[in-house]
């Protein structure tokens, strides 16, 4: 922890007191790694953070997807939606991986992904179609529906 200065109040601390805590869910599910955190240049406050996971990824976590950053931790208010990671019916069967996420232009909102089905086929998913999200996403479809869609 870096050292108080004359003045300085107590709830301030700087950034890089966060490199390297554990990003994590309310049921304790780990994430990754805080490897940057980003600061919005008009307000000065904290925009998100850069999440290392696995080996040589890594996602852009926005300020509203965290509730809370600890001592030890980075705490997420729902679990996070990324790149390479899998997908499956209600019934649970896997369906494919995450190939990408579609977002809104102008508000940076996810719209909706792209899943892989194939060697280099991929199909859109809205984010209405979206059951849950966790170690992997739950679609709101059974696997015969998924492939149904065009």
């Amino acid at each position: 922890m870096a050292a108080r200065l004359d003045g300085m109040p107590e709830n301030i601390t700087t950034t890089k007191n966060f490199v390297g805590h554990k990003v994590v869910d309310k049921e304790g599910i780990a994430y990754g790694h805080v490897t940057k955190v980003h600061i919005d240049e008009t307000t000065l406050g904290v925009a998100g953070v850069t999440v290392k996971y696995g080996f040589r990824k890594k996602y852009f976590l926005p300020r509203t997807d965290i509730a809370r950053m600890t001592d030890e931790n980075v705490m997420l208010t729902t679990p996070p939606l990324r790149t390479s990671v899998g997908v499956t019916d209600i019934d649970g069967h896997k369906i494919g991986k995450i190939k990408r996420l579609n977002r809104n232009s102008e508000t940076g909102d996810i719209e909706s992904i792209q899943v892989s089905c194939g060697i280099a086929k991929s199909k859109p998913i809205s984010i209405s179609s979206i059951w849950g999200v966790g170690k992997a996403v739950t679609l709101k479809m059974t696997r015969a529906e998924f492939a149904s869609r065009t």
